[in-house]
């Protein structure tokens, strides 16, 4: 007897997988990604690495959760048992990631606040480092918490954790159902109103004037696919998880295609809106484009808010509403970070749902003040940074290689899916995955290694990167070990049977 929950409906699952898809980043960082390697030019890599990298590892990810209906280390130690440590090392790295992923959060909810009366003034970086974050000198110095982060950080994980009290189908899923149609109605508000303002169409031609000379550039295709192995939500245990909740009975391949182009389109949607401001803000100040583009928090916490105070009218509004989209984007991206070890533990540990959000997303709302701190910033940057590539990118290289070198279950992988799908899998999913995607990966792993070695990130001091960045990094893998270490509760490795609806018996 098995009583793993399960989704109410394909599109709660599909209407979830996306909310894990698209976060922060597809607002943030693909935008400026595809500008700098490209403009236009840059779709030609970012949909072949669509094709040869993102769906077939989301195909991968939720095959594997579904045939053994499990969060990610049960899931490994059905696949063997001597892989279950790669699926605590995944969930490791989630924890790691929604620690400080929840403080990015509380910034949006705060400045969502501040665009009325446009608090941050005639200097919204001065604003943002000091009056608001009161960053403090220098790396490496915690200083005290700051309750206008602090405050609204504790918002973010009643919302969180209440959500995830509630379950698979009436929490995650029935939030997911509410969170991403406001998201994309309340996103295409601002591309609208971005799209007519003065300045907008040199923007977009910025935006989607190919660069045909940068395409025979290594570091163009590695951008594209980095930019959808971010993006997907793919090697950190999100969507086996995920999958594991789905009825016996359920397209696989074709759930795959559309959680990959959905976040496409959203992605191609924020590069939209954001360059068409960006156009805007550019024509005001009498530049080119290319002078005001920026990525990450400095685009959303510094330029947006000069945006919006430029607006000629609405501009409190039309700013509450773009820092209210980073909310939701970040929302259902977290839910289902939290939802991996939450899983993990229930399974591993047999404690009740409610005890396993408790403990781990406990234990993470309280490591989460740290980056609340005066010296918050910098702890964030260096964990995020390093999580993401030596953690994300080696945990999935890891995955493929295993999966398809060391174990060879491609096959029996690839009769699973088709037995469920419409859309039949053919030699290019076994050599995607067994020759394209660990090739690029492992060329990604390698370079971020020496670019690492060679320069330490950001110039920040090797003592402070140490504990920080490659600390965290190395500790997410030992966690894995550790936890696989213990033993499991007779029988809990044996599949449940399933009847023809696909209800465990």
């Amino acid at each position: 007897m098995d009583n793993r929950p399960q989704w109410g409906t394909r599109a709660g699952f599909i209407m979830a997988a996306v909310g894990s898809a698209v976060g922060l980043g597809n607002i943030w960082r693909f935008p400026a990604v595809a500008y700098e390697n490209g403009g236009g030019a840059f779709f030609l890599p970012y949909l072949f690495a669509i094709l040869t990298a993102g769906i077939p590892l989301l195909v991968l990810e939720f095959t594997l959760g579904h045939k053994y209906r499990g969060s990610a280390p049960l899931t490994f130690a059905r696949l063997n048992k001597k892989t279950e440590w790669l699926g605590w090392w995944q969930v490791a790295i989630s924890f790691v990631i929604s620690t400080y992923y929840a403080v990015i959060i509380a910034w949006a909810m705060s400045f969502a606040y501040f665009s009325f009366g446009e608090k941050w003034g005639k200097d919204p970086g001065a604003f943002l480092f000091g009056d608001y974050l009161k960053l403090a000198e220098a790396p490496g110095q915690v200083g005290s918490i700051v309750p206008s982060v602090f405050i609204p950080l504790v918002l973010v994980w009643i919302i969180a954790l209440g959500v995830l009290f509630k379950g698979v189908k009436k929490g995650i899923e029935a939030a997911n159902k509410i969170f991403i149609p406001a998201l994309v109605i309340l996103f295409l508000v601002i591309v609208v109103r971005a799209v007519t303002l003065d300045g907008a169409a040199q923007g977009l031609d910025a935006f989607f004037k190919p660069n045909w000379s940068l395409i025979a550039e290594p570091k163009v295709w590695v951008a594209a696919y980095g930019q959808i192995f971010f993006s997907l939500s793919i090697g950190f245990a999100i969507m086996i998880t995920y999958s594991s909740y789905l009825p016996k009975k359920t397209d696989l391949t074709n759930n795959a295609f559309i959680t990959a182009f959905a976040n496409s389109g959203f992605e191609l949607l924020a590069g939209i809106g954001v360059f068409a401001a960006l156009g805007f803000m550019a024509a005001q100040q009498g530049v080119a484009v290319s002078e005001v583009v920026a990525g990450g928090v400095g685009l959303a916490f510094v330029v947006f808010p000069q945006i919006i105070s430029e607006f000629p009218a609405f501009n409190g509004l039309l700013g509450s509403i773009f820092f209210l989209c980073l909310v939701l984007a970040g929302l259902t991206s977290l839910i289902s970070i939290i939802e991996t070890y939450v899983a993990g533990i229930q399974d591993k540990f047999k404690v009740s749902r409610n005890k396993a959000v408790a403990i781990g997303g406990g234990i993470s709302a309280v490591i989460s003040i740290l980056f609340a701190t005066q010296g918050g910033l910098y702890f964030l940057d260096a964990a995020d940074y390093f999580i993401n590539q030596f953690g994300i990118v080696v945990a999935g290289f890891a995955e493929v290689v295993i999966v398809a070198w060391v174990l060879r279950e491609m096959k029996v992988l690839q009769q699973h899916a088709n037995s469920m799908s419409d859309m039949l899998l053919g030699a290019w999913w076994k050599v995607c995955l067994g020759v394209i995607t660990p090739v690029v990966l492992g060329y990604m792993m390698i370079q971020n290694f020496i670019n690492n070695i060679k320069d330490n990130y950001e110039g920040y001091p090797t003592s402070f990167l140490l504990y920080t960045g490659w600390g965290v990094a190395l500790a997410a893998i030992v966690v894995g070990f550790v936890f696989a270490a213990f033993k499991w509760q007779k029988g809990a490795l044996d599949l449940p049977s399933t009847d023809s609806k696909g209800v465990s018996k």
